[in-house]
Formats: C-alpha cells, sequence, structure tokens
C-alpha cells in the first residue's frame, strides 16, 4: 500500500457521533494507515480539524488539542511558501479551490498515491496523485 493523504473530512467523520454509519467507516480507514505507517497530513489539514471540529461538531477544544496530538502519528508536511506558490499554478491550472490545490501539492510533496477526500473528483488524478472518495 502506497502512502495516502488524509483530507480534513475524512478526519472529521471518524469523530461525527451524528454520522455512525460514516464515523465507522472512516475509523476502519484510518485504522490500518496508522498501524502502518502510511497515513499522511498537513499542518493545513491539522488547523482545518481543530476548526471544524470545535465549530462544526462543537467538541471540547482541550480534547481536539489531544486528538491534534494522536495525529502525531500520521506523516505531517508542514506547509512551506513554495507549496503555497504551487499551490496557486495548481488552482490556476485545473480550476480548484486553492484550499483543494494546497491539498494536493502536500499529497505529492509527501510522495502519496492517494488523497482520500469527499471534496475532488472521485479517481481524478491531479499532479500524480488519485482523488479517491471513499464513500
Amino acid at each position: 500500500m502506497s502512502k495516502i493523504f488524509i483530507d480534513t473530512n475524512i478526519l472529521i467523520y471518524s469523530m461525527d457521533a451524528h454520522n455512525p454509519q460514516k464515523r465507522d467507516k472512516c475509523r476502519d480507514l484510518l485504522r490500518p494507515l496508522t498501524n502502518e505507517n502510511k497515513g499522511v497530513i498537513s499542518t493545513q489539514v491539522m488547523q482545518e480539524f481543530y476548526v471544524a471540529a470545535t465549530k462544526k461538531l462543537r467538541a471540547d477544544a482541550l480534547i481536539v488539542k489531544d486528538i491534534l496530538r494522536a495525529f502525531e502519528r500520521f506523516e505531517i508536511v508542514m506547509i512551506t511558501p513554495e507549496m503555497i506558490y504551487s499551490a496557486i499554478d495548481c488552482a490556476i491550472l485545473n480550476r480548484l479551490s486553492f484550499w483543494d490545490s494546497l491539498i494536493i501539492v502536500s499529497a505529492e510533496i509527501a510522495r502519496c498515491g492517494i488523497i482520500w477526500t469527499e471534496d475532488l473528483n472521485d479517481n481524478q488524478t491531479i499532479r500524480g496523485v488519485r482523488v479517491q472518495n471513499p464513500f
């Protein structure tokens, strides 16, 4: 199994009590990535997760902080200025949002074969990374 980049929505669903079907599916997906060191996230995903978990799911901020610490089991891509410039190019060339493009660039930098997300077209390949909607 190649490395897989995990978008924020997959991590949010993994703790969403209002959607137990997606929560359980995401937990099942994430478990082997953690055990096999194949999961990748970025500092962008960590930031988005904190905001979504505390605002959308109304989770306690300190609990979310502890969850973020647990995410350190994944490989973490640190966003750099060069990645931001590449994401701008990716957004223009592929007609994507800047934020989705930054996810793609992060996955590319980490040499991931797949991005798990709901936010992009399933089975589309961008910059050598295949988009996969796990639902």
